[in-house]
């Protein structure tokens, strides 16, 4: 657990960059519930990171802006029975989190106009389903 975090090939976060903090937890674990921490929480304090640049940790606060709190991004994990296991998904979890979060934005899109053929099809189609409807009204005799 004292290794560096590899978000990607050219990021990667120094273990001293995060905070883990342990508390019991309420999941599955019989008796070991009562008497071990096994519950995990991981803290990143974006604000205070040396590897993150100025655009990327602010893409990260405009992104992730719902889960920091006071610039600090929090992991909780408490699933499994054994701490390590939990540290484990935490990280896992921080990983997925600051990847998602470090996505550059998605091309603006441009605006287009539909095609003269496409049009024409629309308009045929609806012209189509009108006589099919048409055809089915019932139709009222005047011999009665």
């Amino acid at each position: 657990m004292d290794r560096d975090l590899v978000i990607h090939q050219r990021l990667a976060i120094p273990a001293a960059e995060l905070q883990w903090r342990f508390t019991r937890s309420s999941g599955p674990g019989g008796q070991n519930v009562n008497k071990l921490e096994t519950a995990v929480e991981l803290l990143f304090d974006l604000q205070a990171s040396a590897v993150l640049g100025e655009v990327r940790r602010q893409r990260l606060q405009e992104r992730l802006g719902p889960k920091l709190s006071g610039g600090v991004l929090r992991v909780v994990a408490a699933e499994h029975r054994s701490q390590w296991r939990n540290r484990q998904l935490a990280l896992e979890r921080l990983v997925q989190l600051l990847r998602e979060g470090l996505k550059p934005p998605p091309k603006p899109r441009r605006a287009t106009k539909p095609t003269r053929g496409s049009q024409r099809r629309r308009l045929d189609a609806k012209k189509q389903r009108g006589q099919l409807k048409q055809q089915r009204q019932r139709r009222h005799h005047s011999d009665d």
